[in-house]
């Protein structure tokens, strides 16, 4: 679960952006000061959300006196039509939130349905769907949430908590052997460790090196851009020695095939860069004027 001060702060810069110096302006001149309503937010389409809590919190932070109800829970599957969020209160104040709600509760439901989309074609495999630090910037606390609200699984959130050794840092640090070396020497014990290879020959090198030295550590592997086949002959040779990642070029489409291959994680940037939208509105379902304001 995600506690309201870890994203606050995302919301409130997001809102500012959206209100801008004037507020909304629209609202504050065609609506009573005194204008209550109560309304909903509703998914337009079946899947799974994600986002209700930050939605909700959205009108919370803009006024603490609306009343805000979640009718769902983080994760849950819905029909179109369901709601989501009953908010009542000041009229301008739901209005001013309304749009800065959607765009989360849209966004993050969209990753929620891609990733639970492609969980499913994982059932009955070993593997296991990750997300990868390929996320809008300033958003990927929530969008990694959004990712577990579907099912899947997190790869490294941030540089700090895990290495993963790429071909870049095998050139800057003078080969496979030296990076390990160093890796080994300062990497904190509860820290894992993960080499990227793009080809079968260059994981039997790697395997040579792990049987010379024993003492180099490495928990994972990750195959970048492998093909099918080639995905079973590294699950073959390696034979559960260390975690096998899947990864590059990969689509929701594609992720039973490559499941099958026995790899143990199957990492999707496209879960945060390329998800559609899910498509949510709000409805208006009761409004109350004072007489005196409407003169």
């Amino acid at each position: 679960m995600l506690f309201a001060l870890q994203y606050d702060e995302i919301l409130v810069n997001a809102l500012r952006e959206d209100l801008g110096r004037a507020g909304d302006l629209t609202s504050n001149l065609t609506v009573p000061a005194t204008a209550r309503c109560q309304a909903n937010l509703v998914a337009r389409q079946s899947g799974v959300v994600a986002g209700v809590e930050v939605a909700a919190r959205v009108f919370r932070l803009l006024d603490p006196d609306i009343q805000v109800e979640r009718k769902v829970d983080e994760g849950a599957r819905v029909e179109a039509g369901t709601s989501l969020v009953h908010v009542s209160g000041s009229a301008r104040t739901i209005l001013a939130g309304e749009r800065t709600a959607l765009n989360f509760l849209g966004r993050m439901s969209g990753i929620s349905q891609a990733t639970a989309t492609g969980v499913a074609q994982l059932n009955g495999t070993r593997a296991r769907l990750v997300a990868t630090r390929k996320t809008t910037p300033g958003l990927r606390m929530l969008e990694k949430w959004a990712v577990l609200s579907g099912g899947g699984e997190s790869h490294r959130f941030g540089l700090d908590d895990g290495i993963l050794i790429k071909d870049n840092h095998v050139a800057l640090a003078g080969g496979v052997v030296e990076a390990l070396k160093r890796v080994q020497q300062g990497a904190p014990h509860l820290i894992k460790v993960e080499l990227e290879v793009d080809n079968l020959q260059q994981m039997d090198e790697i395997l040579k090196v792990l049987e010379t030295d024993q003492s180099l550590r490495l928990d994972a592997m990750l195959l970048d851009n492998f093909t099918p086949a080639h995905l079973r002959q590294a699950v073959e040779r390696v034979q559960g020695r260390f975690v096998l990642e899947a990864s590059g070029g990969l689509t929701l489409d594609r992720l039973s095939e490559v499941a099958a291959s026995g790899v143990d994680l199957i990492s999707l940037g496209a879960l945060t860069h390329s998800v559609k939208n899910f498509d949510v509105a709000l409805d208006v379902i009761e409004s109350r004027v004072p007489t005196s304001a409407v003169h």
